[in-house]
């Protein structure tokens, strides 16, 4: 034993050579803890994913206790505080002017450096400075000194380190993102984040014993009853409604050649666009998720910017550049000229004595651009567009693929093809769509864009996937495999704009011939028609809209551009199912944009791998895309981000609530309610809606541990389809089926 004086008592730090008990102590507590994205790629997660092995109803009251406690014990809360201000400080990615010293030892070993110039800590107790001092640089060394210190019995290690986590759980939830998710991830971080919350908690409140007692006293008073109640009969009346518009889903008995295929992402927001496509002319759609099935980072050489464009549950395998034309070189330069203004007005506004003589020197004409942002947002973004074009005008980019071995790019085309059933009947023009918000001064931008990309626009991996499929390489190799692309079939990559509902189509008129510029020119004049239906129908959804389709554009427009709209767009608000199968299934249904849509051919995926990796990867993405809005409606403020108008951006993580709140770790309450204090989100579990035969699904749930979780404990509802008897089934706890009437 090493003994160190600390105030009136004494510290024994035990010499542990074997550290496997708080090793084991620390990963059960990490354990209740999910990942949260920062900023600048925001994902979508269940915030109690840590206790989906629980059933979902037992999960509820477990989270009340854990994360939903609105009286914490005044020593907690100092802590808190404490821990807030150098959390801030170190995990800051350029926000603060003044970097935290020390930040490449570590959480831990940075701020045991620094603390001891903390007052508000140590109080000027010379005892305590020289504890700080003494204290061991291993975090596992020290979390037992300190559960030693704080008289923790070893049976209680698991749930006292669980509550250091749980009792600030959006910083916690930053660090398991860093952990598990980020670009050089450690586990390490977990530890030296126990370890640092541990000495504020010795320095600070030496009787944290009491946190387990306060613990069990709100798991004993936690009743989620009637919330869970009010879940339950929320679903039943949503699936009623939908299961009867289904009817007897008879197949048609043929399809004629569309003149054009257009492939969305399944996120809920193309739903109404799709429907209103389609009601233009004879086109076709189909939903894959945004990524298009290829898994890139995407990378621009002129801006030096890459970032993954795929699920998070992918590793990007392939980089994929977007090269500007050779003849567009004039545009870089003026670009890049641009680029180092920009650079040099933000170190002028963010250094300590400059900003004085920017004020003097800029400060009018700031101001009379502020004043035009703020009463005509569109025209004040048409003057910016405008002045940017002359400065340095738009250059077209080539998306370069390269990278991506032939044999992949064939492996990766015909894995999406077949995925959405598009194998044959091939229309002359195929458009792969994906998608992305516009927004102006959004903090939570990132939410609204497609969590299929890792929060960034669809565009780039359409147009890498387009680019793939024109190959005639590439469509000699899907011809071995039986996929026989007509030559004349050209795609072309889109981007819908969610905000506006305006689709732009990446395409080189030069590229095609007469019959394809035809056809191109009658598929954006259907689009202009569908934006109309689109903005109409979104006009029923935002506030205080009229139904003239000219004021409700220039509202949409005006929402898109104003730096003071909380509710730019809904985004994916309202989701409540997941629906597997062909499009004549859902075609004749108005959905309300509230589905997800993969199109899905039973009688092609011989052997179940396309349903199989359409239940473990898009349809898990689509339950915590589900689960983040139920909880962030159930209790904003535990679960969500709370008011956009108290918000403020820490470090250019997350945000917090004022000036030194918890890092909040989930949607803003213009997100999921209409008003402060009436929900537009209906918290309710996701229902997933399958056209497959039922034994076919079984045999998927029977082989994937995640699905027999997530159905075996009712987080997610199954219904099957059968295409065999034309029957409906439900999936109930025991992974078995009862039939539907």
């Amino acid at each position: 034993m090493q003994k160190h004086d600390f105030g009136d008592e004494t510290l024994e730090l035990p010499l542990i050579d074997d550290c496997a008990t708080v090793e084991s102590a620390v990963e059960k507590s990490w354990s209740k803890i999910a990942p949260f994205w920062p900023l600048k790629n925001l994902i979508a997660v269940n915030p109690i994913a840590g206790f989906e092995d629980l059933p979902f109803k037992e999960a509820l009251v477990q989270a009340k206790a854990y994360f939903q406690q609105t009286e914490m014990p005044a020593g907690m809360q100092e802590v808190n505080r404490q821990s807030i201000k150098w959390l801030q400080a170190f995990f800051d990615e350029g926000q603060a002017t003044i970097k935290m010293p020390l930040k490449n030892t570590g959480l831990f070993k940075s701020t045991l450096s620094l603390i001891r110039f903390d007052s508000q800590i140590h109080q000027n107790d010379e005892h305590k400075i020289n504890w700080i001092k003494q204290q061991p640089n291993e975090p596992e060394v020290f979390i037992a000194s300190a559960l030693s210190y704080l008289k923790i019995e070893q049976h209680y290690w698991d749930l006292f380190l669980s509550l250091m986590l749980t009792t600030l759980p959006g910083w916690a939830a930053h660090i398991q993102y860093k952990a598990n998710w980020a670009t050089g991830s450690s586990s390490a971080e977990q530890s030296e984040y126990l370890a640092f919350r541990l000495a504020l908690t010795c320095m600070i409140w030496p009787g944290a014993k009491e946190l387990i007692t306060w613990h069990k006293n709100a798991l004993n008073s936690a009743n989620q009853e009637n919330t869970y109640n009010d879940i339950f009969s929320a679903e039943l009346s949503y699936q009623y409604k939908l299961l009867k518009q289904f009817g007897d889903y008879a197949p048609p008995q043929e399809q004629k050649k569309p003149d054009a295929q257009m492939v969305f992402c399944i996120d809920v927001r193309s739903e109404p666009f799709r429907r209103a496509i389609e009601a233009q002319g004879n086109y076709a759609t189909y939903g894959f998720a945004g990524f298009f099935g290829l898994p890139v980072s995407i990378s621009n050489p002129v801006t030096h910017e890459s970032y993954a464009s795929c699920p998070v549950l992918l590793k990007p395998a392939y980089d994929v550049a977007q090269k500007p034309d050779e003849a567009n070189q004039s545009n870089v330069h003026k670009h890049n000229r641009l680029t180092l203004l920009k650079k040099l007005y933000q170190s002028l506004k963010y250094t300590f004595i400059t900003p004085f003589n920017l004020v003097e020197t800029v400060g009018s004409t700031t101001g009379l651009w502020m004043f035009a942002r703020t009463l005509a947002p569109r025209a004040a973004d048409a003057m910016q567009a405008g002045l940017k074009k002359t400065i340095a005008p738009d250059f077209h980019t080539k998306t370069d693929i390269r990278n991506i071995p032939l044999s992949q790019q064939i492996g990766i085309s015909a894995n999406a093809l077949k995925m959405i059933g598009l194998t044959e009947n091939f229309s002359p023009l195929i458009i792969f769509c994906g998608h992305g918000s516009a927004t102006v001064n959004n903090t939570f931008s990132t939410a609204l864009d497609c969590g299929a990309c890792g929060g960034r626009h669809g565009g780039p991996n359409a147009r890498a996937l387009a680019e793939i499929l024109n190959n005639k390489a590439v469509r000699f190799g899907l011809s071995e495999q039986g996929i026989n692309i007509p030559e004349e079939t050209f795609f072309a990559a889109a981007e819908h704009n969610t905000t506006t509902d305006d689709v732009e189509i990446y395409i080189y008129e030069k590229d095609l011939s007469p019959v394809l510029s035809e056809h191109l020119n009658k598929l954006k004049e259907a689009l202009k028609g569908a934006q109309i239906s689109a903005v109409q129908y979104r006009g029923g959804q935002i506030p205080a809209e009229t139904a003239n389709w000219s004021n409700l554009r220039k509202s949409v427009a005006r929402r898109s551009k104003d730096w003071a709209e909380v509710r730019p767009e809904w985004g994916l608000a309202g989701n409540a199912s997941f629906i597997i199968g062909p499009r004549w299934l859902t075609e004749n249904i108005n959905l309300e944009g509230r589905s997800f849509l993969h199109s899905y051919e039973w009688q092609t995926d011989y052997n179940g791998s396309l349903l199989t990796s359409i239940l473990t990867a898009p349809m898990v993405v689509g339950q915590w895309i589900n689960a983040q809005y139920l909880f962030s409606t159930l209790d904003n403020v535990a679960f969500g981000a709370g008011s956009k108008i108290t918000n403020n951006i820490t470090g250019k993580i997350g945000v917090m609530q004022g000036n030194a709140s918890d890092l909040m770790h989930g949607l803003p309450l213009q997100s999921v309610y209409a008003t402060d204090t009436t929900p537009y989100h209906t918290a309710l579990r996701l229902t997933v809606v399958v056209y497959a035969p039922k034994e076919a699904i079984s045999g998927i749930i029977a082989q994937q541990p995640i699905l027999q979780k997530l159905f075996g404990n009712g987080w997610l509802h199954m219904i099957c389809l059968d295409p065999t008897d034309h029957k409906k089934y439900q999936l109930v706890r025991d992974l078995g089926w009862t039939q539907i009437n």
